[in-house]
């Protein structure tokens, strides 16, 4: 069983296939944390807990007053109160009707189900009654009647255990929630460092490694939303841990609001960490009988480093957060016209560079920024969700009709969280924008937020949309929001609720979401937030993929989705080929790298088609017919990043059929450097006792000479050449060499097949 419950001790134990989970209600009723890691018996281990005299620190007056070694100050607990004698970073700190703030919990009683636990109006992971099992544990505070309950979701097979939490208000009296987070763990032993992920607008997710040191280490978010700054995604390791090996725990918080995940290194060297809405801009209402639902947190535990712990986060998200016929469909070949034209187009120019893009095989058409209202820059227009049909020069459904006659399918971009003051919309309910009574908004991108956090708002727009898409043939929808929320509040709260304003926002974000991808299935909505400005698990449960990043340079693109790997997989990472010089950077890379880059994405293309000469769109079509080959291993393969773009001159990374029959190892090298050493990767997965010979693609020496090409083949490593064999066992320890250097950011691909 996923879930073993000593009733009589207390005991609550939860397994996955490698791990286990464990705690217990002590005689005071204080729910202490024992255990998590690898797989182990249900025996209690309550064992390990020191019960000391530690000085200042306040004992509970229950134990009485001779006893002086219990203190809420050291021991580990599921749930931490502030005002309780722990003085540590709390999870739960409540106003009382009086102006104090205490809370003290004690267990009550549990609840078990078979299933896994839903959240209303929030994302969550979900599974059915053979995968997983809830477990409920409920815990109150007698003094305020403040009930909170617990919730654990138990996957075994994919090593995942959720956590959630509920607040209920069962007293006479209303309750302020001041903060509330969804989850507390802690660690009695232990050295850990902690990997986190920085980053700003185009260029996202950078990887950032530091020693847990004495005191509060945090990163979170205050922006309105989960930040291209800060990503709701962390991993606590083990000293010496990286790829292959090491103790490592996962924590992903499905949200894509403010957030905020803390750490504290205490007095006795304990670890304690917190994760949940960002308490700063938070202040919610309980009335008596109200009850508050706090989002939920995905954790994992591995033994086989930071890619145990992406594969298993992989898996997760692919089958049980990402929902709806794009879960498991393929998803098309897109050309966006973004970098192509930006707002300046016609109807005519849009049909062109579709009719060029599909004799490419490219499948799916996005027209972005620019067709609706008075929208030729970014300083007006946005609201008025209208088809500007003298600058297309016919209306949307006759636009959509001449590019699906070319062969393709139709997708619209929008922006439907913000407005600009130029706009009909605003001048007809300027109080449906985010502004602080009485003082002037700040600006970004020449636009304000629209109040979502407003049911007749969201309601405007489920309708406007709607409409649209009732009314037109789209088959995409790419949802952008370009800014950060500030100025904060709600001309639809009462003075005193202005703090529930960021995170009501965000449920109405995902009512409007869950309503418009309920009612229009067939349509695949991929988020964006000026690129990867709300990467997040929780939006990938409405939109089963996300614009990594606004940034489309080939090179930079490494370091960007390498960080996004590691809690999320390639099939949720939107990537595109662009032109070149880059538009971000200036850079000039070749073709065939940019395509290889794009690949380990969802695929697609962000330029103007119409202008490439011949020779480039011949490699278009190879590429697309590659990706097209090898989009099983691509989206539903195993990962393994194999080489960092943080060091070294090569990124490598690799897909591996789970059943270990090929693999396809992509690498670009990101520097060069004369006389360099070689490049040896060692191969991930496959089956030690099988034969296999790696494959390159003969398009990467496209444009080569004859005597290049025979003289690079004549060199090529061991294992390239017809009729060599390499057993598998030799890949993983031994490694594979991967080619020379030819040209700058020279790419290679290489299928490694059985046979």
């Amino acid at each position: 069983m996923a879930i073993v419950i000593d009733q009589k001790e207390k005991l609550f134990t939860l397994h996955t296939a490698h791990t286990t989970y464990q705690m217990k209600a002590d005689r005071l009723g204080t729910l202490l944390h024992l255990y998590y890691g690898r797989r182990t018996d249900d025996s209690d281990k309550s064992y390990i807990l020191s019960y000391r005299d530690r000085g200042f620190s306040g004992n509970p007056y229950e134990v009485g007053k001779e006893i002086k070694t219990y203190s809420l100050d050291v021991l580990p607990q599921e749930y931490s109160c502030y005002g309780t004698g722990d003085y540590r970073i709390s999870g739960l700190k409540v106003q009382n009707e009086d102006g104090s703030q205490a809370a003290a919990l004690h267990y009550r009683e549990y609840r078990m189900e078979k299933g896994k636990y839903a959240i209303p109006g929030l994302p969550a992971v979900y599974a059915d009654e053979e995968e997983a099992q809830t477990l409920e544990v409920i815990l109150e505070d007698v003094v305020s009647g403040v009930e909170v309950h617990l919730l654990y979701g138990v996957l075994e097979a994919r090593d995942i255990i959720t956590r959630a939490v509920k607040i209920k208000n069962r007293g006479a009296g209303k309750i302020i929630l001041q903060k509330a987070a969804s989850m507390n763990l802690d660690w009695t032993s232990g050295e850990f460092e902690w990997i986190t992920f920085y980053g700003r607008h185009v260029m996202e997710r950078n990887v950032q490694r530091s020693r847990l040191v004495h005191g509060v280490q945090s990163v979170g978010s205050v922006r309105g939303t989960s930040s291209h700054h800060y990503n709701p995604f962390a991993i606590l390791c083990e000293k010496n841990a990286d790829e292959e090996k090491g103790a490592c725990y996962g924590f992903s918080f499905l949200y894509s609001g403010e957030f905020l995940m803390e750490t504290e290194k205490d007095q006795c060297s304990q670890t304690r960490l917190i994760c949940g809405i960002h308490p700063d801009n938070f202040a919610w209402e309980l009335q008596p009988g109200a009850e508050f639902d706090a989002p939920e947190v995905m954790m994992t535990y591995s033994e086989k480093g930071f890619g145990g712990i992406s594969r298993n986060l992989h898996k997760t998200i692919r089958n049980h957060i990402c929902r709806g016929e794009w879960k498991e469909k393929r998803r098309p070949v897109l050309i966006n016209n973004w970098e192509a034209t930006y707002f300046h187009f016609t109807g005519e120019k849009l049909v062109s560079i579709a009719k060029e893009a599909a004799a490419l095989g490219v499948e799916l058409f996005v027209l972005d920024d620019g067709w609706f209202g008075k929208r030729d820059d970014d300083n007006s227009g946005l609201g008025d969700w209208f088809p500007n049909e003298k600058k297309l020069g016919c209306s949307l459904k006759e636009l959509a009709e001449k590019i699906i006659a070319c062969g393709m399918q139709f997708g619209l971009w929008f922006e439907p969280e913000c407005i600009s003051e130029d706009s009909d919309l605003y001048r007809s309910h300027p109080d449906w924008a985010v502004t602080v009574p009485g003082r002037r908004p700040s600006l970004s991108r020449n636009q304000l937020i629209l109040d979502f956090s407003r049911e007749e708002v969201q309601n405007y727009m489920i309708d406007r949309m709607s409409a649209i898409f009732a009314e037109t043939r789209i088959s995409y929808v790419k949802w952008d929001f370009n800014r950060s929320i500030c100025d904060k509040f709600s001309y639809g709260l009462d003075a005193e609720r202005q703090g529930e304003f960021a995170h009501r926002f965000v449920l109405g974000l995902y009512r409007v979401l869950e309503t418009l991808t309920t009612r229009f299935p067939h349509i695949l909505f991929e988020g964006c937030s000026g690129g990867g400005g709300r990467f997040d698990a929780g939006m990938l449960y409405y939109t089963p993929q996300i614009w990594c990043s606004d940034n489309t340079d080939a090179i930079a693109r490494l370091k960007i989705q390498y960080g996004t790997s590691f809690g999320y997989p390639v099939s949720a990472m939107g990537s595109h080929v662009s032109a070149v010089p880059n538009h971000q950077t200036r850079r000039v890379t070749p073709l065939a790298t940019r395509g290889y880059v794009a690949m380990a994405g969802t695929f697609g293309y962000e330029l103007d088609v119409t202008r490439m000469p011949e020779e480039e769109k011949e490699q278009v079509r190879k590429q697309i017919k590659q990706f097209r080959k090898y989009y099983h291993l691509i989206q539903y393969g195993e990962y393994y990043r194999l080489l960092s773009p943080l060091e070294g001159q090569c990124t490598a990374w690799e897909m591996e059929d789970p059943e270990g029959r090929e693999a396809l190892i992509t690498a670009v090298y990101h520097d060069v450097e004369g006389n360099s050493a070689p490049v040896i990767v060692k191969v991930q997965g496959l089956k030690r006792e099988a034969f296999y010979q790696a494959k390159l693609n003969p398009d990467d020496m496209e444009g080569w000479s004859e005597q290049e090409k025979e003289c690079f083949l004549e060199g090529l490593p061991y294992g390239y050449k017809e009729g060599e064999k390499i057993t598998g066992a030799a890949l993983q320890d031994c490694g594979l060499a991967i080619p020379d250097v030819m040209d700058a950011f020279q790419a290679w691909q290489i299928h490694i097949v059985e046979v």
